[in-house]
């Protein structure tokens, strides 16, 4: 309890689903998941580029890791053995899933604010904007950094740099 909370998202920061589909970046393997009920309405599988190295860049950087991705528990089963993570803590976002809210302010924000219950904590995703940043400073009373990743290349050095930068400053 004495470390911030990384949120992780996986589809944009972890895995780079708008890079050019014929050029998987650098670095990457590709991975295959069956399409289960629920997640896709087809039937080929998932296609998920993962870099290796990111899992013990993650467990490197002095937070507690949690996942907050529609993956939900599955990020556990598919994502984080990929990148030699130990199983994680998830957001289970029940009825906010994919719904909308009518004040633009994304649907992750507020059950994410609610699972830190104050602790400080960093969100990387590729979909927060400026009204989730206001949303968590009015709603949270500890840090929070919201970082951004394209969702084009995924995470890279600089972000690691600066979730690194954020863990050294934001203490509960």
């Amino acid at each position: 309890m004495n470390r911030p909370l990384l949120f992780l998202d996986v589809d944009g920061p972890l895995n780079p689903y708008a890079a050019k589909p014929e050029r998987r970046p650098a670095g990457y393997v590709t991975l295959r998941v069956p399409v289960e009920r629920g997640l896709s309405s087809s039937r080929r599988p998932l296609r998920v580029w993962l870099d290796p190295a990111h899992g013990p860049a993650l467990l490197r950087l002095g937070y507690e890791l949690c996942w907050a991705t529609t993956w939900m528990g599955d990020a556990n089963r598919w994502i984080g053995p990929r990148l030699g993570l130990p199983e994680l803590p998830f957001v289970d976002f029940g009825d906010a899933l994919l719904r909308e809210r009518p004040d633009g302010v994304h649907w992750k924000t507020g059950p994410l604010v609610e699972h830190a219950g104050g602790r400080p904590f960093a969100w990387v995703d590729d979909e927060q904007g400026e009204l989730d940043r206001a949303y968590v400073a009015a709603h949270h009373p500890g840090a929070g950094l919201l970082h951004h990743v394209d969702p084009r290349i995924g995470l890279r050095e600089d972000d690691f740099r600066a979730l690194a930068g954020f863990a050294r400053t934001a203490r509960p």
